[in-house]
């Protein structure tokens, strides 16, 4: 009788993706299924490229065919890899596979606004119905605890052995983890960079993020290690930079989306935002005052092509909100609620959701 394709599905159903943690058949790795006669031949991806990786999940195919259909099938299994993380489907990444997309924000020079951002853009997305995860990466500088109004919680634990996970903190329908939850208000982060790519790196794989639609990460100011070390184990979809409109941001911002855009990083940039794009008073709710220059950041994301993606005013509120723990967007109508809800629209319109 002749064997069939679904016969050959079936039987790779019990091979299992030794990185990924599941069968290769609900993976979609196995593609060009044939059978002639006693022959069975199909090609499978493998998540690592190592030669001793990609012999070993070949033998496992073999193995599976055999036991299924008879010790007699000549079975010729072709496995290469996959493609680098950040081109592949979600469901085929070894970190963060149920996360559908993930953004960082980041900016080329402290004192900006990057982590207002982040928390606005999280909150906001969270109020929308998205499934939200935060990480804050600003090792030395964590202040997602307190934009959250999270400052005195700790993560939990879940699983047992080898399947402890870290369980997030959450808020305002947002996962979060940040070094913040883990040392003293008044203890100083002092760690040298292999320690803190260390502690990064956990809060990725060591967590039960469960499945989301946008994970974001509030990057450390400027560019360094932990930028190049997430942009090779992180698959970014897009980055978002944060920028005022003085000349001193503009230039560190302009280093920035270089950064991203080098031949040997080349992650999507998603725009500029402009913060404390003028000054406000509550008195004078019509009254624009242009303290830090006028559309720089408008200027030079025409100047590198890239998207502006918002002009949100220095208000006193946004920074009372910040540290009340409630982001500003959540306060509805207020105008500048409604200048981070037209950066989050174009967030969404930047990474081709609708």
């Amino acid at each position: 009788m002749a064997i069939t394709n679904e016969e050959v599905l079936k039987a790779l159903d019990f091979v299992i993706e030794p990185e990924l943690k599941k069968d290769i058949v609900s993976l979609g790795l196995v593609s060009n299924i044939k059978t002639q006669g006693n022959t069975v031949s199909f090609h499978v991806k493998a998540s690592n490229p190592a030669m001793h990786y990609r012999k070993r999940l070949e033998e496992a195919c073999i193995h599976q065919v055999r036991r299924f259909l008879g010790e007699d099938v000549a079975v010729m299994a072709e496995v290469d890899a996959l493609p680098k993380s950040a081109e592949r489907p979600p469901e085929q990444r070894r970190i963060l596979p149920n996360v559908k997309k993930i953004i960082a924000v980041a900016s080329g020079k402290g004192g900006v606004g990057k982590s207002t951002i982040t928390a606005n853009l999280a909150a906001g997305l969270a109020s929308m119905g998205y499934k939200v995860g935060l990480v804050d990466a600003d090792i030395y500088g964590p202040s997602m605890p307190l934009m959250f109004d999270v400052f005195n919680e700790k993560p939990g634990v879940a699983g047992e052995g080898s399947d402890n996970k870290i369980v997030p903190v959450e808020n305002y329908g947002v996962k979060m983890l940040s070094i913040g939850f883990f040392a003293e208000a008044n203890q100083a982060i002092v760690w040298r960079g292999p320690m803190a790519s260390k502690a990064l790196s956990q809060m990725f794989t060591d967590v039960h993020w469960g499945e989301l639609d946008f994970m974001l990460i509030d990057l450390p100011p400027g560019t360094g290690d932990i930028h190049l070390q997430l942009v090779q184990q992180i698959p970014l979809d897009g980055v978002v930079i944060v920028s005022t409109p003085q000349a001193v941001a503009l230039a560190d911002a302009r280093k920035g989306v270089g950064m991203f855009k080098l031949e040997n990083i080349n992650i999507p940039v998603l725009g500029i935002v402009e913060n404390m794009s003028w000054f406000t008073p509550e008195e004078l709710p019509d009254n624009k005052y242009y303290i830090f220059g006028k559309e720089g950041a408008k200027n030079l994301a025409e100047e590198m092509n890239v998207k502006l993606l918002g002009q949100i005013p220095l208000v006193q509120s946004i920074r009372e909100a910040g540290d009340a723990g409630r982001p500003a967007v959540l306060q509805e109508t207020t105008p500048q609620a409604l200048a981070l809800k037209e950066m989050i629209g174009n967030i969404l319109e930047s990474i081709n959701i609708k």
